[in-house]
């Protein structure tokens, strides 16, 4: 077991951590491989794509730190928060989410704590796939109904079939790359639906080019600072639930993908206060929270490259295109339905990661313990079950589906339910 003194000391001492220009290039082609997603998930949520690329940036490069450059991954921003992002904005205003967001990070970094003392395996107790699992799913599902209408109206908000078809292409790109991609291009699948998808809505002629014509070649990021919001911070704190499993599995992802157990060194407490300080960070700036990203890891894969420090290449790579005033400028031309028929498929996608996490687990549906927290967690959380306290506050959609499931996972013996099946109902 290590020291204290080793434990708490952030600096970078890994002799896998090679800081070397030629890795540069590589560095470059894995911020490449993560740009769709990195700048989907600011433009769909109303935030300014150069903040997100900014913060993915310094997340990384915190992330490095405190795991003493030990583990090759990429955070940027996180799909889960999306829903939460566009109510609070419309709810609260956008300063006031950002909040709730920073205390997202704050509850990774508690888990950290409570991980270091009572081990690995409390997370899992505490936060089994019977209750991550349909919350997953929630969050895709709650987000289906904003990609549907991306990808059939046009910017009058009435039915296009402009909309539908440039939608479709872009959704149909994306599928075939995902299918039949060789190599890098398998990995970009997303990228390559929105270039598709761009090209096809020059054709049409829905592509206003003055924002880029106007913009400076050069700008800071446009940063924004949140300001104090219980009622935010308390509907969205319960939406970091399910990306702290995420992030547990991904720790173990790319322990398979390199051979080496990052779960133990440099400790998954290690890794989920990186992500999580590296999210608060991002939610000070005005930026999406924080999370590692598939993608990248795909990349590493492919590649073989494990060093570490390509990380910190792609993370310098990303904090120099945030300052590119036209490049932000050129993100925000990108007409909805091209974003609208990428989202239908990647919306699907996360309810399709919960269904999968109860079924790796070999969760049975027919207990009749499990049956019910599955239940009321789907059923508050798409059938919009709210609790109002007084004339502010309310807990309502995936925030109280969460906390009702991790209290009914708690409070309901294990045993229950193992005999008799579905009986009971």
């Amino acid at each position: 077991m290590a020291s204290t003194t080793e434990t708490l000391d952030p600096v970078i001492t890994s002799t896998e951590y090679n800081f070397r220009a030629k890795d540069a290039l590589l560095g470059g082609q894995m911020i490449f491989v993560a740009f769709g997603a990195l700048v989907l998930v600011p433009i769909l949520a109303g935030l300014d794509p150069s903040v997100a690329l900014f913060t993915a940036g310094i997340g990384t490069l915190i992330f490095q730190v405190l795991t003493r450059g030990k583990v090759p991954v990429f955070l940027a921003s996180s799909f889960a928060f999306i829903a939460p992002i566009i109510g609070g904005v419309a709810t609260w205003g956008l300063s006031a989410t950002l909040s709730g967001l920073a205390a997202a990070g704050l509850f990774y970094v508690l888990l950290s704590f409570l991980i270091r003392t009572f081990g690995s395996q409390f997370m899992l107790r505490l936060l089994p796939p019977i209750v991550t699992g349909p919350i997953i799913m929630i969050i895709g599902l709650s987000l289906a109904p904003v990609g549907v209408g991306m990808a059939m109206n046009g910017a009058d908000g009435a039915y296009s079939w402009t909309s539908v078809l440039i939608a479709a292409i872009a959704l149909i790109t994306t599928i075939v790359v995902s299918l039949w991609g060789k190599g890098t291009l398998r990995l970009i699948p997303i990228l390559l639906g929105i270039v598709v998808g761009y090209i096809v809505s020059l054709l049409f002629g829905i592509v206003n080019f003055q924002p880029v014509t106007d913009a400076a070649w050069f700008a800071m990021p446009s940063f924004t600072f949140p300001t104090w919001s219980w009622p935010a911070i308390i509907a969205i704190l319960p939406v970091a639930i399910a990306p702290a499993i995420e992030h547990f599995g991904d720790v173990l992802a790319i322990s398979s993908v390199t051979g080496k157990d990052y779960v133990e060194d440099p400790g998954v407490d290690r890794t989920m206060l990186g992500d999580g300080i590296a999210t608060t960070v991002a939610a000070l700036l005005g930026g999406p929270p924080n999370t590692t990203y598939s993608e990248v890891t795909g990349a590493v894969t492919i590649t073989k490259a494990f060093n570490p420090a390509i990380m910190t290449w792609a993370a310098i790579f990303a904090i120099v295109l945030s300052f590119v005033g036209k490049l932000g400028a050129f993100l925000q031309t990108i007409p909805a339905p091209v974003m609208g028929g990428i989202l239908v498929l990647l919306f699907g996608s996360i309810m399709s990661v919960g269904m999968n996490s109860m079924i790796k687990a070999k969760t049975d549906l027919f207990n009749t313990r499990n049956l019910i927290i599955v239940a009321i967690i789907l059923v508050f959380g798409i059938g919009g079950m709210k609790l109002q306290f007084g004339e502010n506050f309310v807990l309502e959609g995936i925030a109280l589906a969460g906390i009702a499931g991790v209290l009914l996972n708690l409070i309901l013996p294990e045993h229950l339910g193992q005999e008799d099946g579905n009986e009971n109902l």
